[in-house]
């Protein structure tokens, strides 16, 4: 411990013991779920309190990372404008402004035309006055371009007010609504939106609104009464057709109405069948569905819309075994298939003048081993042109025009790096290695050129999740430079879990065989060790979420793998969570982690359970963040798991929790207070690393 720091607290224990099959889980901090409690916030402040002291030696570094990482932002900038409906629609930031500027044009033609004067739709800078936390969830402008409909969050546990503006005056109607989630527009304005019930945050209800009542006279149009299943409300591209979606982690069902008739009835496409998903758009009076109805990867069909259920579907594109289908996107003359090819996103379009099939559709290029790419801000549905996004590890992100006629693309912006950033200094690699049982797990590589050297003496860091289907984004970050600089490797690890290799690289790595993802970031450790790639002691770990769920079960299967460990609002506390079905998120995530009122899943879920499995022993340098406000995992979870593991820790490595008071489960919601956290985690790792400042 740095001299002259206070020392860490010891919360009290109190037994709170829960048997369920036999077994007894031992819980001796439940006390800490009591939000409202002093003591419960005097001991998160003391550990507030206690971090704040360790670290304050790395407060030069830590400013000396800000300064940096804020060198490398263009702080005054603007986003590539997308046209709608007879506007140009853009966002820009302004130096010294923690938060974005939504603003648009008037279109004159097809290009963007700056001479036409700025209209400021929404700038969350005055949002955020007197806020400590300020978040916009939904935006969307009424089809007459006169009213924007928005809603806000202000504590950060993404519970959302709904308000609409007058684009004419400037000014916010008195029309509002609470615990807003997805916000609708029909032809004439007639507004639609879903909410969240009371307690476990699930949106369940849709209505209709009408401007000027009140949120008291708006009607119930739908009520999902499964507790596994969301509810959220779409339109069309072609903007003929609301959906409304009812999905929970594995199944799906979509109803539609006429957006041009806001007073019917929403229509059934097919019902919900277990392990069945589908997703809908339409085009010259079909629907274009893609679904899971034969198979894992994926494939579209079309049905009419006068008989759109499943006895009526066409096949339109066919299931591909080895490459899933991620997304289908369907304009006025042509689509855009993105399919999954080793793990790397492709984008392929195809004209419908060409026939209905594939065989004339052109794949996009990309120059990269390791990048993302997908659709970007496609709004207009009779249209020669598609945008995508693309951008890599070593390349910053970029917005490209596809001219569908010609078949080429241009770049219409490419995010400047100020602060001497050079492409060529750095690289990139796709590593494959060997799992367990054999798989191979694809894991993406960057580091600086001029420091590596593949002999085993770089520090690694190694970044996973692994849940929910969520395949780990891999893109550029101006902030990582600051690691990269300092000599650091960076690899990313696409374990089972994810949804890199589609829905059955998911299947592989939830329920009953959820191990699979934490045995996949241990093999990718070891194997990225031996390569050379890393030190075998100087290897750090960062994971949030479900990552940080991750991050503890394979820190207690092999703590001596690790040096260094960021775990952020991590999902520890396993059992109690899931065992607790009036908590956000819970009944809905049986189908990804399990129902432990079940014999055999209790007894499996126990069995990794970061929280349960803490023993007596040696542990790596911790530093745990969590955030008061936080929705999906609570504070308490880390905090409880903190507290125990400082009473069987039998080393002095550090054992930091940090608490972000006035945040929910994204941390800081500004750009200068989150480039400030970043800039905390980085000391932290560079310092238990042994890297030079």
């Amino acid at each position: 411990m740095t001299p002259g720091t206070i020392q860490p607290p010891h919360a009290r224990q109190e037994p709170t013991p829960t048997t369920l099959h036999g077994q007894t889980l031992e819980d001796n901090y439940r006390w800490m779920r009591e939000k409202s409690s002093p003591e419960v916030l005097a001991h998160l402040e003391d550990e507030n309190a206690y971090t704040l002291s360790v670290m304050k030696a790395t407060e030069d570094l830590q400013k000396k990372l800000y300064d940096e990482m804020l060198s490398h932002i263009k702080e005054t900038d603007v986003s590539v404008p997308y046209l709608q409906r007879g506007w140009f629609y853009y966002v820009r930031t302004v130096e010294g402004s923690q938060y974005p500027i939504h603003c648009r044009r008037l279109a004159t033609g097809p290009r963007f035309d700056e001479s036409q004067p700025e209209e400021i739709l929404l700038d969350v800078n005055l949002l955020a006055v007197g806020q400590s936390f300020m978040s916009v969830g939904g935006m969307s402008v009424s089809p007459d371009g006169f009213k924007l409909a928005y809603s806000t969050d202000n504590t950060g546990f993404r519970q959302y007010t709904l308000h609409i503006r007058d684009l004419k005056t400037g000014l916010d109607l008195p029309d509002t609504a609470e615990r807003v989630g997805s916000i609708v527009w029909a032809t004439d304005s007639t507004l639609f939106y879903t909410t969240e019930d009371d307690v476990t945050k699930r949106q369940d209800h849709l209505f209709r609104h009408y401007l000027g009542d009140t949120a008291t006279k708006d009607v119930v149009v739908y009520e999902e009464k499964d507790e596994r299943f969301n509810i959220g409300l779409g339109k069309t591209r072609d903007g003929k057709y609301l959906l409304m979606e009812a999905g929970s982690h594995t199944t799906s069902e979509c109803r539609f109405l006429a957006a041009d008739s806001p007073d019917g009835e929403f229509q059934m496409i097919a019902p919900r069948i277990d392990d069945q998903e589908y997703s809908v758009d339409h085009r010259d009076g079909l629907f274009y569905i893609r679904t899971n109805d034969t198979g894992k990867n994926f494939r579209v069909v079309t049905a009419a819309v006068e008989k759109p259920g499943r006895v009526d579907w066409k096949e339109f594109v066919s299931l591909d075994a080895e490459a899933p289908l991620e997304d289908f996107e369907v304009f006025a003359s042509f689509y855009v298939t993105s399919r999954r090819k080793l793990g790397l996103p492709t984008l392929a379009v195809t004209n419908f003048a060409s026939g209905e099939t594939l065989q004339r559709s052109k794949e996009i290029e990309f120059p990269e081993p390791v990048y993302s790419a997908g659709a970007h801000a496609n709004r207009e549905f009779d249209t020669q042109a598609f945008r995508y996004s693309y951008t890599s590890l070593v390349s910053p992100a970029s917005v490209y025009e596809y001219d569908v006629r010609l078949g080429t693309s241009e770049l219409l912006k490419q995010q400047e790096v100020p602060g001497g950033f050079d492409f060529a200094r750095y690289a990139s690699e796709r590593v494959w290695v060997e799992a367990l049982d054999g798989v191979k797990i694809p894991v993406s590589v960057v580091y600086r050129r001029d420091s590596f050297t593949r002999n085993s003496t770089n520090p690694v860091y190694v970044y996973g999740y692994g849940s929910y289907g969520y395949p780990l984004p891999i893109g550029f970050s101006s902030s990582r430079l600051s690691l990269l600089d300092r000599g650091v490797v960076i690899a990313y690890a696409h374990i089972r879990g994810g949804g890199e290799m589609g829905d059955s690289w998911h299947d592989a790595g939830k329920m009953m065989v959820k191990r699979n993802t934490f045995s996949d970031f241990i093999a990718v450790i070891e194997q990225l060790v031996a390569k050379g790639y890393g030190a075998r002691d100087r290897v750090a770990i960062e994971g949030g979420s479900a990552g940080g769920l991750l991050m503890g079960a394979v820190v207690n299967e092999r703590p001596e793998l690790f040096r260094v460990v960021l775990s952020h609002v991590p999902f520890v506390d396993v059992m109690n969570t899931m065992l607790d079905a009036s908590l956000p998120l819970t009944v809905a995530e049986y189908e990804e982690w399990g129902n432990p009122n079940e014999a055999e899943a209790f007894e499996y879920m126990r069995s990794y359970s970061p929280y349960d499995n803490l023993k007596v022993g040696e542990y790596p340098a911790m530093l745990v963040k969590t955030s008061l406000n936080d929705s999906q995992v609570m504070y308490w979870e880390p905090a409880k798991y903190v507290a125990r593991l400082r009473t069987l820790k039998t080393n002095d490595t550090p054992l930091l929790l940090h608490i972000n008071m006035d945040a929910g489960h994204g941390g800081a919601s500004g750009r200068y207070d989150y480039l400030k956290e970043i800039a905390f985690d980085y000391a932290f790792l560079l310092i238990q690393l042994g890297v030079e400042s």
